[in-house]
Order: structure tokens, then sequence, then C-alpha cells
């Protein structure tokens, strides 16, 4: 019988899971691991770290600010005249077309061959002298306008004068010179309108006369009465152009002064309330350059307008004169369209802080100051505006920069970059 071996000895651990030294590749792929684990977290973390906005920013400074109202206009023709026929009869053909030179006293305009009534009694010719006594009174008024017009322009002229030495010594403000220029300006523009009235009492006069005679004298019943031009200017329009029979009074043409413009604006009434005579105007859209005006009448009452949406206005006349007739207005003529802004309000130095940087929130306005890279959200009390610069009247000062059109994201304390900065 054979002898049993011993069996074999029993370890704690089975030979296939003995341990093994650790090797360098090993520590390696671990180490790579936990750096690319790292990256990865931190890529993480930064992606969800809040960054500063981009924002545009202004600075708030002081400077000058002109609030206008803007309205549609029109160029018209200050002294018109429309020619009416002084008698009944047979009127020639006008040969005369729009825009045709006519000169006072010489162009004939066309003629007339009256018509004489089968009776004439007492009662006709008595209208015909009290038309002429008309005509008479009406010329009289007319002269004596005009020497009061002279006379105001005298003062002016005077008053100028005198300014203009007192502004050299620095005596005066720019406001009042402006103002006593302004009133020369005007003066001289009343006796050229004076002037004008006064030619046409004189034509006036004429007819009449001539329609009397007419009335007086039968015989001469084949005797055109010629119709001449009553002031220098040209043919605006043609009423009545082809021969015909015409009534007394009846229109023919209008006559005009090219060069004599002004602008006529509907604004309003609640923006018109806000315009002085004198107020700067800047007539814009009009297919050249710029051109300054000033007003010189705000009429007194208004009247009603339909807009293109249908709504009731009430709407004011604005009359306003060119300080300069330059060449390039030549090019205007009567009824042209023109953009006028009329300065309502005006300040040399004000403290400004560009429209875009403010913002409703309930019934205050406020900004967003950048302060040291945050948004700090201010109440501002604004005053005037031209559309592109308010008027501040508190909450900022000469300086401080503010967000140019923050976005929706930007609240009060936010991170905030320049623009120019990030780039």
């Amino acid at each position: 019988m054979s002898e049993a071996k011993p069996a074999a000895p029993v370890t704690a651990t089975p030979p296939w899971e003995a341990k093994r030294p650790p090797s360098g590749r090993g520590m390696l792929r671990k180490l790579v691991m936990l750096l690319v684990v790292g990256g990865v977290v931190s890529l993480v973390l930064f992606a969800l770290k809040p960054r500063p906005i981009e924002v545009e920013v202004g600075v708030v400074q002081n400077g000058p600010l002109t609030v206008d109202v803007s309205e549609e206009g029109k160029t018209r023709i200050r002294n018109r005249h429309i020619v009416a026929a002084p008698v009944a009869g047979s009127m020639q053909r006008v040969t005369l077309k729009p825009g045709d030179k006519v000169e006072s006293g010489k162009t004939v305009l066309t003629r007339i061959e009256p018509v004489l009534a089968p009776l004439l009694d007492s009662r006709s010719i008595a209208q015909a002298q009290a038309r002429v006594d008309g005509a008479a009174a009406a010329r009289s008024r007319a002269n004596e306008a005009l020497e009061i017009a002279r006379t105001g322009l005298k003062y002016a002229n005077t008053s100028w004068d005198r300014i203009k030495n007192n502004t050299d010594k620095g005596t005066i403000s720019e406001t009042d010179r402006d103002t006593f220029e302004r009133e020369a300006e005007m003066k001289a523009r009343e006796v050229r309108a004076a002037e004008f009235a006064l030619q046409v009492a004189d034509f006036e006069l004429a007819q009449a006369k001539a329609a009397l005679l007419q009335l007086e004298s039968p015989a001469e019943g084949g005797k055109f009465i010629e119709v001449h031009a009553p002031v220098s200017g040209v043919v605006l329009r043609v009423q009545q152009e082809s021969a015909t029979i015409v009534a007394p009074g009846t229109p023919i043409l209008e006559i005009g002064d090219p060069t004599d413009l002004e602008i006529e604006a509907e604004i309003l009434s609640r923006d018109a309330v806000a315009i002085q005579p004198g107020a700067l105007v800047t007539a814009e859209q009009w297919g050249g350059e710029p051109a300054k005006a000033r007003v010189r009448r705000v009429e007194p009452a208004a009247f009603t307008k339909v807009s293109a949406l249908g709504v009731e206005e009430q709407r004011v006349l604005v009359l306003s004169d060119f300080v300069e007739q330059t060449p390039a207005l030549k090019a205007l003529g009567d009824r042209y369209r023109v953009e006028v802004r009329v300065a309502v309000w005006h300040s040399d130095d004000t403290l400004l802080v560009p429209a875009g940087a403010l913002f409703r929130e309930g019934s205050e306005w406020k900004t967003f100051v950048f302060d040291a890279g945050k948004a700090k959200s201010v109440i501002v009390k604004a005053g005037r505006t031209d559309g592109r610069m308010m008027q501040v009247l508190e909450g900022l000062k000469p300086g401080d920069e503010v967000l140019l059109h923050p976005p929706d994201n930007v609240t009060h304390g936010s991170e905030v970059v320049k623009r120019a900065e990030a780039r």
C-alpha cells in the first residue's frame, strides 16, 4: 500500500491573482485620464461662468440744444395780383403763357371791346364814378401805408446802425443784436409789399377811369380797351385764355414776382403756440442744400384739416421769409414742396445725454451708467429733446459714461465691457 502524498498548502491568494509590480505605462495612462477629466470640468465651469456683456457707451456732456417742430410746407409768392376785366365786352385771346415776363404799365395782357348797353341811365354812370372814387381812396390808403412803412424802415435802420456800433464794444448780447437786425429786414420787406400794393392801386384806378370814360363817350363804341400789366413779374397762371365775352371782374390771369418767395407751413395748433415771430426755420428736402429762414407771422386763426388717417386736426398757417436769396433758391417757384423745421426752444449750454441711453420704467426715465465694468441703474430727470440728444435736469453729471441701447439682459450690477475694448 502506497503512501499518500501530502496535500499542497492552501494559500490566501490564488496564484493567478498574484500582484504584479506596477508598470510605468499604467501610471501614465491614469495621469492622462485625470488631466483629461480635469480639463473637461474646467471647460464646463468656464462655459457656465457669466461673461461680461458687450455694450456701446456714450458720454454725458454740455452743449447746445435746439428743439424743432418738423412739418411739410410749400413756397408761395408773397405778393400776387389777379388781373380782372375792367368792363364787360368781347375779350381777345390771351397770348401770354405761364412763365412769360411782363413789365408794369407796358406789357399788354389783352384787349377788350366794350359792349355798350342800349340804354345808358344815370345809375350806370354813378356806379362807374363810385368805382373810380373807391379806387382813388384805395390808392390814397396804399400811399399812406407806404409812407408809414418807409418811416418804420428808417427808424429800424437807425437802430440797427447804432446796435452794430455797440456790438463792437461788447455792450449788447448776440440775441438782442439778432433781434434788431431781423426787425430791419422785416421793415424792408414791409416797404416792398407796400410799394407793390401802391402799384396795384394805381392800376385799378386807371382801369376804373377807363370804364367811366367809355360810358361817358358812347360814340367810341368800337374802341378797344387795353389791359396792361399792373406790376412787373411773370405770369403765374392764365385763367381765361380763349377769346370770349367777359363780365366786369372776370379773372383773366395771375401775375407775381417769383424772386419774392415765402414759406407757408400748416403747423398743428399745439405746436404753433410755442412758435414766436423771428424763430429760426430750416427749409430742407426741396432739391438743394438746407436754407435758413425766419418766422414772420403766426396766423391767429386755426382751421380744421383731415389727416391721411381720417383724423380731424386743428392747424395754423406759419409764414416764414428766407434769410438770404442764394442762387440755388432761384430754382424754387410758386407752390413748391419743402420740409420745414421751426425752432421752438434753444439753449446754448445745457447738459445733454444721447436719447438712445434713456428708457422708461413706469413713469420714470432711467439709464445705465458704466461704473468700473458694471452697469449701474440711475434715475434721470429728463427735459427737452430734439430726437437725438436729450436734456438732463437731474441724475447725471458731465463726463458720465452711459450705455447706448442696452440689451434686455443688462440689469443693475451686470458685468459689462465696452464693445471697442472687447475687440
